[in-house]
């Protein structure tokens, strides 16, 4: 069986996550080091992701462009922070056309230059703004440590860059794609995550605040899911992006940039994976449910078939994402563990009995065999089907937040909070001191998740003491191991 070759995700869930990209079939190990080959069905799921975000990214009024993969070197030195950042990542082209460049070109690992290049051009006035663009794109990032996914030398991801007015209104445009991405990791990748402020070590490079969308893994690591960056008028200022205000002055802009990566499909597979393999959210998945005949004689197939065809287009026109396995070269049981290996949310099973019960069988791929299994009368079957897969949808989402909300303890000891943060997350007070944040580091091998934007907790704060030092708290912040 399948499932007899998985690595046990509880004794080694590195080699379990590894095992599932491969028997799922959703990547490959590239030729070149630290690069990865998406496969079709692993390329389904991102697709899934991106008209989940695109869908978002247009209805609070942006829209998509692209902009160019090479980057003069000049553009990236331009910020300081940024190239600082950014260096030890960055892939050099030098020679073109067989001659050496007059000046060498950066491939695109994030575009703030190249797009602050070009909104200099394009904002004159105040009737130019704001601007709210979002590329859908690939960048490259020179990582020496690499897990398919998670962190690889190119992804895709999308990234979007605004210009505003204000800083008010470029804090506004920050939280609230923050926002977005927080709704769709809980709602369409049924993904609980904290979401708030980084603290300032942890601040994307030559921005004035960065923000992100925190989640839990299967081993309890976190990982940054999504981030948005208030980027204040530092590349502004490099770029000479202005405008001329309605009195004639003339100001800098204040701009943002946010994105979300293919690590998403990461996340999905290590939140919600299991011994058996995937388990994918309905909305996420590339196939929702999957029709399987089963006949033991071939004098009954073409009774099952008509029935199961029935079902089949009757779902497709209901706009199910569906898929018929009549392969007959392998069993049914073979059938069942390659489909609940892939995490299709729900497997339908049509034979002679179905036929004679007018009912069909079921199988829920987010509960146990026993309780995920049931019957539903052919009659009204679109109707059912689709209330079946928001259960699981739901479903998929009370389980991992249930995981999470057990593994994350809040704590006022140091003692405790270091062996907190060896089997999950710690929630404590901090003193503000970028020292002692180190220390903290050193000392428990974690790392400042977020500062939650749910604050609250002012009468609380001027109470309560940094868990560390003991000085008088500024932030509650969450720790974890983290990817």
């Amino acid at each position: 069986m399948m499932t007899q070759l998985l690595t046990s995700y509880k004794e080694d869930f590195s080699g379990w996550y590894k095992d599932i990209i491969k028997m799922a079939d959703l990547a490959d190990y590239s030729p070149v080091r630290g690069c990865m080959v998406i496969k079709p069905y692993g390329y389904e799921i991102w697709e899934a992701i991106k008209h989940g975000l695109d869908m978002r990214f247009k209805e609070t009024g942006h829209v998509n462009a692209y902009f160019p993969l090479l980057i003069p070197k000049s553009f990236i030195e331009k910020e300081s922070e940024h190239i600082e950042g950014f260096s030890p990542l960055l892939a050099i082209v030098t020679i073109g056309g067989g001659k050496v460049l007059e000046e060498p070109l950066v491939i695109r690992p994030t575009s703030e230059t190249i797009i602050g290049h070009m909104y200099a051009q394009w904002i004159k006035s105040y009737r130019d703004l704001p601007i709210l663009i979002n590329q859908w794109a690939n960048v490259v990032r020179w990582e020496l440590r690499t897990k398919l996914f998670l962190r690889t030398m190119e992804f895709l991801w999308q990234e979007g860059h605004t210009a505003h007015a204000t800083y008010d209104e470029a804090q506004e445009e920050t939280l609230r794609m923050l926002d977005v991405y927080r709704d769709f990791a809980i709602n369409d990748a049924a993904i609980p995550v904290f979401h708030g402020l980084k603290p300032k070590s942890e601040t994307f490079a030559g921005a004035l605040e960065s923000y992100s969308i925190e989640a839990m893994m299967g081993d309890k690591k976190a990982l940054q899911a999504g981030t948005s960056h208030n980027l204040g008028q530092n590349f502004a200022k490099s770029f000479d992006i202005k405008y001329t205000d309605k009195n004639n002055k003339i100001h800098y802009c204040w701009t943002t940039s946010w994105g979300l990566s293919t690590r998403m499909v990461g996340a999905i597979i290590m939140v919600h994976g299991d011994s058996k393999g995937l388990r994918l959210p309905p909305i996420v998945a590339p196939i929702q449910v999957v029709l399987i005949p089963i006949y033991s004689r071939e004098s009954d197939r073409s009774q099952v078939l008509r029935l199961t065809n029935e079902i089949y287009n009757e779902l497709k026109i209901a706009g199910i994402r569906i898929h018929l396995d009549d392969r007959r070269e392998v069993s049914p049981g073979f059938k069942f563990n390659d489909w609940e290996m892939r995490g299709i949310p729900l497997r339908l099973e049509i034979g002679l009995r179905e036929l004679e019960s007018n009912q069909l069988s079921f199988s829920r791929r987010d509960l146990s065999i026993e309780e995920g299994r049931g019957m539903i009368p052919r009659s009204g079957v679109s109707e059912q089907i689709k209330d079946l897969l928001s259960e699981i949808q739901q479903s998929l989402l009370f389980q991992a937040e249930e995981f999470r909300n057990a593994n994350v303890h809040e704590t006022t000891s140091f003692d405790n909070f270091k062996k907190i943060v060896k089997t999950g997350w710690a929630f404590a007070w901090w003193c503000g001191d970028e020292e002692c944040e180190g220390e903290i580091k050193y000392e428990s091998k974690s790392l400042p998740r977020c500062i939650p934007r749910e604050d609250g907790w002012e009468k609380e704060r001027t109470i309560s003491c940094c868990v560390r030092c003991g000085k008088q708290a500024l932030e509650k912040v969450y720790y974890a191991r983290s990817y």
